[in-house]
């Protein structure tokens, strides 16, 4: 096990999880990441499963780690979706949505005003007519519904005055089938035509971070984050003061790594790994 520091800053309490790339792949465990979460939990630590995963809601993404062996349930899952309807009831109260996802997940969007994208179409939107244009385009994640018609449409919204909110901005992840290009690659592109700027609401945002601190009732000079991505999962934890710890699995790549903005607190080889990390805190 390769380490920044030799065991982990302070006192940890809990440990912030991504699912996708550190726990399983194409939701498939990985090895040892059932054994090392039971050992995780069994010592003590509070745990939360933090995931930008769009494809799924709460509850499926519980009832699947669950059959792969994983002992979860919904409640100990914070979902970008989930975090995007707290932002959205803050932010846009009361707001007409258009999403751009693949998958449904407008069971974590509770709240969340969502519009059939094909009762509003951009051609005949009238700018004078504040009704007939979508306050909010949302963009969730990719996959084949983000194609030409789907994207300039949500162009056309975003011409026409309408926010936007990014559930994250993954650029890719890893399937059984390799890296897949996600929606923070379509993202570019229309920040830049809509000459707009979107706000993200998942990781690697601050709040989104928060929140699960929040749930799991902790500070952050508490926690630990673990995750496959160096920007979204780990350098973001580390500036709002989570201790971040890298896995080399899932999307991880020694280029991405190399060329990185910063410096992981740790660098373990896999979730299996951590438990031994972990003691070594206790040990302190």
């Amino acid at each position: 096990m390769e380490s920044v520091r030799e065991s982990v800053r302070g006192s940890v309490r809990a440990v912030l999880i991504d699912i996708d790339g550190v726990l399983t792949v194409s939701w498939e465990p990985l090895p040892g990441a059932v054994e090392a979460l039971r050992e995780i939990r069994e010592a003590g630590f509070g745990v939360a499963l933090v995931t930008n995963t769009t494809s799924r809601t709460r509850a499926s993404i519980a009832g699947t780690l669950r059959e792969a062996g994983f002992a979860v349930d919904a409640e100990d899952i914070l979902t970008a979706p989930v975090a995007t309807a707290a932002y959205l009831a803050e932010h846009c109260p009361g707001a007409r949505c258009v999403l751009l996802n693949s998958g449904d997940i407008r069971e974590d969007l509770d709240g969340v005003a969502l519009l059939d994208p094909v009762d509003v179409d951009p051609e005949a939107v009238d700018p004078e007519d504040a009704e007939s244009v979508p306050d909010v385009v949302i963009v969730g994640g990719a996959g084949p519904e983000f194609d030409y018609d789907a994207l300039n449409r949500a162009f056309g919204y975003l011409q026409r005055g309408a926010r936007l909110v990014a559930v994250h901005r993954n650029l890719y992840w890893r399937t059984d089938a390799g890296l897949q290009l996600d929606s923070g690659a379509f993202l570019v592109g229309l920040e830049q035509a809509a000459r707009t700027e979107a706000e993200v609401t998942g990781k690697p945002s601050a709040a989104f971070f928060e929140a699960g601190l929040a749930r799991l009732g902790v500070e952050a000079g508490d926690a630990l984050m673990v995750g496959d991505d160096i920007e979204s999962d780990v350098l973001a934890a580390q500036r709002a003061g989570i201790t971040g710890v890298l896995v080399k699995t899932g999307k991880y790549l020694p280029e991405t790594h190399r060329d990185a903005s910063g410096t992981p607190d740790h660098v373990i080889e896999s979730f299996a790994d951590l438990p031994r990390l972990l003691r070594g805190s206790a040990e302190e």
